[in-house]
């Protein structure tokens, strides 16, 4: 559908309570994770297009809405998603010491 896209839940009632009727429709199971895929590239394309400090910090917060929504529909929850990350980092690390590897060396 062009022009359509998936918006926070509270959208609808926010245009409503600005005089406008929206135009909606709950999606399917299939529509609804690729639309969070969707989402999650345009809200990375925000961030990385946003000046360091408080837009760019809503627009991670954004980011992570989406991720613990895509969480959701495989399955998983939040708390899950944290451990799998924390094992992962204590396995492989995580970004703290700003390590670059130069492969071409």
């Amino acid at each position: 559908m062009t022009g359509s896209k998936l918006v926070r839940d509270r959208i609808p009632e926010i245009i409503r309570a600005s005089g406008t009727e929206p135009t909606t429709y709950r999606a399917g199971p299939a529509e609804f994770r690729q639309r969070l895929r969707d989402k999650l590239l345009e809200e990375v394309d925000e961030f990385l297009t946003a000046d360091d400090g408080p837009i760019a910090v809503e627009e991670l917060a954004d980011i992570l809405e989406v991720v613990y929504a895509l969480a959701a529909d495989l399955g998983t929850t939040k708390d899950a998603l944290e451990t799998t990350r924390a094992a992962k980092a204590a396995e492989r690390g995580a970004f703290a010491d700003r390590v670059i590897w130069d492969a071409g060396s």
